[in-house]
C-alpha cells in the first residue's frame, strides 16, 4: 500500500481552516503530478445529532450550512488551481478522524493540514492529523512548513531510511515520488555508536566508529536495492550520518520539498502506532512529511 494506487483519488480532509487551504492547494499539485482525482472530504456529526432534535424551522441547520458552504468553496479553489484535476467532494455525518480512517481503506494517500478548525494554536500538530497519521491503511501526508517547502523550490525529497524489514514500502513511495517530480533523492540513515557495548567483534575492538558507520551503509543499501531497480532514473544519494534520527531528518527537511518515513502497521486497530522520529517530523519539520504504513 506504500505505493499510490493510481485507480484511487488522493484524499484531502477540508474544514475551512488555513492550514487547510495550504493543505488543499498541496494536494490539487500532487493530484496532478500523478494523474489522481481528489476528493474532499468535510466530516461533522452535525446529521447524527439532528436527527434526534425536534425540528423548529424549515431552514437548514446553521452547521449543514457551514459544511456545504466549506466543501463548495474547497471545491472551487481546486477547480480555479488546476481545471484539470477531476474534483469531487462529500459531507460524512462522522467525527474527523473516524471518517479520514475510513476513507483510507479506498485511497491512494490522504493529505490533512497541520492543524485544524478550532485546534488551540499552541498544538504543533492537530489531534486529528495526528490520529490519521498513526493509523491510516495508506501514506498519510501532513502539509507544514515553510514557503520553499510547500513550493517544491528545492527540488529534493527526502527518505529516512529505517530498517529494511519496516521501511521497504516507504522506499518504494520515495522512489515514486521523486521520478514524477524529477528530482533528487536523498535517503540518509542516520548512526550512532552506544555509550556501552562490547568490543568483541572484531570491526568493533578496532574502530567502533566506522564499524557502526558502515553497518548502517549495508543496511541502507538493502531497503533501497530492491525499490531502486525499478526508477533506474532517479537522481540516487546515499548518505549515513552519525546522530539522533528524528534531529537529522528534522534538520535536512530545510532544504527538502518532502520527507518520508515508514511507520510500522499491526493488527491492533486502536492506540497510536508512531515512533518517536516520526512523531518528532510531524511536529517539527520544515516541509510536509508522508508518513508511508508497512503492514507486518
Amino acid at each position: 500500500m506504500g505505493t499510490m494506487r493510481l485507480e484511487l483519488p488522493l484524499v484531502v480532509g477540508v474544514d475551512g481552516s488555513d492550514g487547510c487551504l495550504v493543505a488543499l492547494d498541496w494536494a490539487v499539485d500532487e493530484a496532478a503530478r500523478h494523474g489522481l482525482s481528489l476528493r474532499l472530504v468535510y466530516a461533522s456529526l452535525w446529521e447524527r445529532y439532528e436527527g434526534i432534535t425536534p425540528a423548529v424551522s424549515a431552514e437548514r441547520p446553521s452547521e449543514q450550512v457551514m459544511a456545504d458552504h466549506i466543501v463548495a468553496s474547497a471545491a472551487k479553489r481546486a477547480r480555479r488551481r488546476n481545471p484539470d484535476v477531476k474534483v469531487s467532494a462529500v459531507v460524512l455525518p462522522a467525527e474527523a478522524a473516524d471518517a479520514l480512517l475510513r476513507e483510507s481503506n479506498s485511497a491512494s494517500a490522504l493529505v490533512t493540514g497541520s492543524r485544524g478548525r478550532g485546534e488551540l494554536k499552541g498544538l504543533l500538530l492537530g489531534s486529528v492529523g495526528l490520529a490519521v497519521a498513526a493509523r491510516a491503511h495508506c501514506p498519510v501526508i501532513v502539509v507544514r512548513g515553510d514557503k520553499a517547502g510547500l513550493a517544491g523550490t528545492h527540488e529534493r525529497i527526502l527518505l529516512g531510511a529505517g530498517d529494511p524489514a519496516s521501511g521497504g514500502e516507504a522506499a518504494r513511495f520515495a522512489l515514486r515520488e521523486a521520478e514524477v517530480r524529477g528530482c533528487t533523492l536523498d535517503v540518509v540513515r542516520a548512526w550512532r555508536k552506544p555509550v556501552h557495548e562490547t568490543t568483541d567483534t572484531g570491526g568493533l575492538a578496532e574502530a567502533p566508529a566506522r564499524y557502526h558507520e558502515e553497518r548502517a551503509r549495508a543496511q541502507l543499501d538493502e531497503l533501497i536495492r530492491d525499490p531502486v531497480a525499478g526508477h533506474p532514473d532517479v537522481r540516487l544519494r546515499r548518505t549515513t550520518v552519525e546522530g539522533p534520527a528524528r534531529k537529522v531528518l528534522v534538520d535536512r527537511s530545510a532544504a527538502a520539498d518532502l520527507v518520508i518515513v515508514g511507520a510500522r502497521r499491526r493488527q491492533d486497530p486502536f492506540g497510536l502506532q508512531l515512533g518517536r522520529v516520526v512523531h518528532t517530523l510531524l511536529h517539527h519539520a520544515q516541509c510536509p512529511v508522508a508518513v508511508v504504513p508497512q503492514h507486518l
